[in-house]
């Protein structure tokens, strides 16, 4: 329930200079709702120099936070692996115009 409450909010955030949201960029790597409703998320961007480096995992920590009954949220970065095109949604590719 709150796990799915949480894919909603991330299919709501969006990389400015991307037209497609960061869960199906790809963006999320990892995302773990414990026990007592913490949530954890792992996630990239497209490069470590990213206009949005600090502003987007702000974003998310905030929204997500937002969700009724969820507890903490912890928002890590990592660039290992580094973000690729690979890691989006067919229909993230096909927003994008890269599968038809």
């Amino acid at each position: 329930m709150i796990k799915q409450q949480v894919i909603d909010v991330l299919n709501d955030i969006y990389d400015p200079e991307i037209p497609v949201n960061i869960w199906e960029l790809g963006f999320i790597y990892q995302l773990e709702v414990k026990p007592n409703n913490d949530v954890y998320i792992l996630m990239t961007l497209t490069a470590p120099n990213c206009p949005v480096a600090e502003s987007l995992p702000l974003e998310v920590r905030t929204r997500v936070a937002a969700i009724p009954s969820v507890g903490n949220v912890e928002v890590d970065v990592t660039f290992d692996p580094p973000w690729d095109m690979d890691k989006m949604t067919d229909a993230a590719k096909m927003e994008l115009g890269l599968l038809y």
